[in-house]
């Protein structure tokens, strides 16, 4: 009796809310999934079963690849994604290390107020940054966005780096400084491979909120072919009142698959950097 019921408060403590949250997080992927396979005679059939495939096509898939620049958006959402991750955690790196190990006057109010900086929602943003990206004639180019999407990746990341390099001992550093290095050197050699997840937490976090991004896109970007996944897929397959469901659901998965893998490759790191960040320091 005891054992049945500590197996029961088990599975309603853990299992349940463990399955009821995985219902929740893969509903979506699931229904875009069964429309992106769907053929056109399932959808006007009433009768059919909404949650099931029983006419399978590819078609759907073929359109999206044939009759759009799909292709292309891909690549542009890689290029970009990649070029700004890689740009903000260099400077982020650089930030969160001299704000968590560096003695100078206003160095707590300077790590606020970058957190404060990424908590200024976008709608806010693109306007001010449409005149900047006016007057440097960027309009329309991959660099307005490569360019303007640290302005919301920088102040996270450094926020997190920065509960992440005060969570590694300063004896290390010193240590090799007392051998001869450098704080740069110190810094490369040392630091920096201890603070790997972190690194690759904000990375992950840096390339997901880039390759996902849409307002900045939709503002920056006009030519079809210069536009990302959510933007392209969007505009070109929402025409008015018409919506051509089976590719934008295909698009919509397609688009979903990056960010997926590099979550399950990373996930480790990204627990442990996104954990040590907020409880460490």
């Amino acid at each position: 009796m005891v054992q049945n019921r500590s197996a029961l408060n088990r599975f309603l403590t853990g299992a349940l809310p463990t399955l009821i949250f995985l219902i929740l997080v893969l509903l979506p992927f699931y229904i875009m999934a069964i429309v992106s396979f769907k053929s056109l005679q399932q959808f006007t059939n009433l009768d059919d079963n909404p949650w099931i495939v029983t006419q399978f096509t590819l078609g759907h898939y073929i359109y999206l690849f044939k009759n759009t620049l799909f292709a292309t958006w891909t690549l542009n959402s890689a290029i970009v994604s990649v070029v700004a991750t890689v740009i903000s955690l260099a400077f982020s790196i650089l930030a969160g290390y001299a704000l968590a190990r560096l003695r100078f006057r206003g160095a707590n109010a300077l790590g606020w107020i970058i957190f404060v900086t990424y908590l200024v929602p976008q709608t806010l943003l693109f306007l001010p940054l449409t005149n900047v990206i006016s007057i440097f004639h960027l309009t329309n180019t991959r660099w307005a966005l490569i360019l303007t999407y640290p302005t919301i990746l920088i102040p996270f990341s450094t926020w997190l780096l920065m509960g992440y390099f005060r969570g590694i001992p300063r004896e290390l550093e010193q240590a090799a400084m007392i051998d001869g290095a450098t704080r740069l050197q110190a810094m490369w050699r040392v630091v920096l491979p201890l603070a790997l997840p972190g690194i690759l937490s904000a990375g992950i976090f840096a390339f997901t909120l880039s390759w996902n991004e849409y307002i900045y896109a939709l503002t920056f970007i006009n030519s079809a072919g210069l536009k990302t996944i959510p933007v392209g897929v969007t505009t070109e397959l929402i025409r008015g009142d018409t919506n051509f469901w089976g590719p934008l659901m295909a698009g919509a998965l397609l688009g979903s698959v990056p960010v997926a893998l590099l979550y399950s490759f990373f996930v480790d790191y990204f627990v442990a950097g996104m954990t040590a960040g907020a409880v460490k320091g």
